[in-house]
């Protein structure tokens, strides 16, 4: 498999000139503490940012997260919402076709989570279409506040929707890992959700796998990104080193971007 644009054990950093914006780029993403594989995986090109967070075992695990990386590679940059929202649930069933084909040596079925930013026209300048499946994140750090874009799919998020647990309980609750989407998996046609933002000059999307997100509570993401004083290649890489400090008991991986005219 052509693995040239995918990221995984690297810290990388960019800077992609897309229409009338540029974005600064920087992803880390590390095996962790404990795990001895590393089942995540980023890829950033012109205008399109993405995390995966494979599983099923090592090769299986690794193999996912590049099939779903690779086939979103594919989204186009800078068609509206709606048309890009459709193509990007179109290359979600694709990759999960490929997915669902991958055995496994362990007996369990290949899967990933996976979130990303795909750039978009909106209706007053460059928008951001996030989208997730699973519990990799998108966040927003705008002037000063942090902002989770994404909702999980997980059995703990609908308990706290459901008021049954705080989001400090669904931190450490013994089911936080058991997630209700994912591409491959033995799950049915996969289902995402989608966000719309303004691409705002300073601001700073954060992508990441659990693994960031399972150690640090949104404030202290918040507290390293405000360190970071916009430098995106200081955040992803605090960011990822504070998870490391926590026990990184996960593969931990975050691509931070900002955008500037």
């Amino acid at each position: 498999m052509d693995d040239t644009v995918i990221l995984r054990d690297v810290a990388q950093t960019g800077q992609d000139v897309v229409g009338d914006v540029t974005v600064d780029w920087s992803v880390v993403c590390h095996v962790g503490r404990v795990r001895e594989a590393n089942e995540d995986a980023a890829l950033a090109l012109p205008g399109r940012y993405l995390v995966a967070d494979g599983m099923g075992g090592h090769d299986s695990g690794e193999l996912a997260s590049e099939a779903a990386l690779l086939t979103l590679s594919q989204a186009p940059v800078g068609e509206d919402f709606d048309a890009t929202r459709t193509d990007i649930a179109g290359l979600l069933v694709a990759a999960q076709e490929k997915i669902g084909a991958f055995g496994s040596d362990t007996g369990r079925r290949a899967g990933t989570t996976t979130t990303g930013v795909v750039m978009a026209a909106g209706d007053d300048g460059p928008a951001w279409v996030a989208f997730n499946i699973g519990d990799s994140r998108t966040y927003l750090y705008s002037q000063g506040s942090l902002t989770q874009v994404s909702v999980d799919h997980s059995q703990v998020q609908e308990l706290v929707d459901a008021g049954y647990l705080t989001p400090e309980q669904a931190r450490v609750d013994s089911r936080r890992n058991v997630i209700t989407r994912a591409l491959g998996a033995g799950m049915a046609e996969p289902v995402a959700d989608y966000f719309a933002f303004a691409a705002v000059p300073g601001d700073i999307v954060v992508l990441c796998s659990d693994g960031l997100d399972g150690e640090l509570a949104d404030s202290e993401i918040a507290a390293v990104l405000a360190a970071a004083d916009g430098d995106v290649e200081v955040a992803a890489a605090a960011l990822v080193e504070a998870a490391l400090d926590s026990g990184a008991h996960d593969n931990v991986t975050v691509a931070a971007l900002t955008v500037s005219r």
